[in-house]
């Protein structure tokens, strides 16, 4: 899980569940290697409901701590054409208690595009149970504005290919405060990743981006990590250069 943090204040407002497969030869294996894998056998839609029970759990617990925080969690291209994925999240939220507005599910504009009128069914048919819909690795697709205004969408996530160089890029601040205003313009929250220093931060504040996500926030944890990591925020906020970041 790795945390996400409000841009202006440094707080604590949710994570992204990150699957990764522990191999017992290869050693970790990360998603871009094994999920086309998982498409390809058939096995993606067991996959993701794991994922999800899982992510709903934690952020259920979390909820139950007083945390106030919300979960990401990742849909494939296939998890888009699945009619039953609606109801598997709705029985997932209904045996779990959370507030479905704590969960967030992500999906690429290229997974969108692929089958735009069926992707739109299946995200309206989420967003009217309560969850939040986010637009991950925003810029890098081939979505039109077009069809963006027809998505039932929340968030966009702006891809770290942009926001990484753009402290020495002007070109991709340019870009990063395009989409930002865009984001705003559409009523929408803007993520940024791949924040992995106080300069970034700053300038990504000064062009009014909602919420940061990066190793400079804190980088993906298992769970009993990232308790630990939250008990010592909770204890003292951490000072990053200057930017204290706030546990609740």
């Amino acid at each position: 899980y790795q945390p996400k943090a409000l841009a202006a204040e440094g707080r604590i407002v949710g994570t992204e569940a990150l699957v990764r497969w522990r191999h017992p030869e290869l050693g970790v294996v990360f998603p871009d290697e094994f999920i086309p894998i998982a498409e390809r056998s058939g096995i993606i839609n067991e996959l993701t409901s794991y994922v999800l029970r899982t992510a709903v759990a934690e952020a259920t617990h979390w909820s139950g701590l007083g945390r106030r925080w919300g979960v990401s969690v990742n849909l494939s291209m296939r998890n888009l054409l699945d009619r039953d994925l609606t109801e598997s999240v709705r029985q997932v939220l209904a045996e779990s208690g959370l507030d479905p507005a704590s969960l967030t599910l992500e999906i690429t504009e290229t997974n969108v595009m692929s089958d735009a009128a069926r992707s739109i069914e299946i995200l309206d048919g989420l967003a009217a149970l309560g969850v939040r819909l986010s637009i991950d690795d925003f810029g890098t697709g081939y979505s039109s504005l077009a069809y963006l205004q027809q998505l039932p969408v929340h968030e966009v996530k702006i891809d770290k290919s942009f926001v990484m160089p753009m402290t020495t890029n002007p070109s991709s601040a340019v870009l990063v405060g395009s989409i930002i205003d865009l984001g705003h313009n559409l009523g929408l929250r803007v993520v940024a990743e791949g924040v992995e220093d106080r300069t970034t931060w700053n300038r990504l504040t000064g062009l009014g981006c909602d919420v940061i996500q990066g190793y400079f926030v804190g980088r993906p944890m298992p769970p009993g990590d990232l308790d630990h990591w939250h008990e010592e925020l909770s204890l003292s906020g951490r000072l990053r250069d200057g930017l204290e970041l706030h546990a609740l």
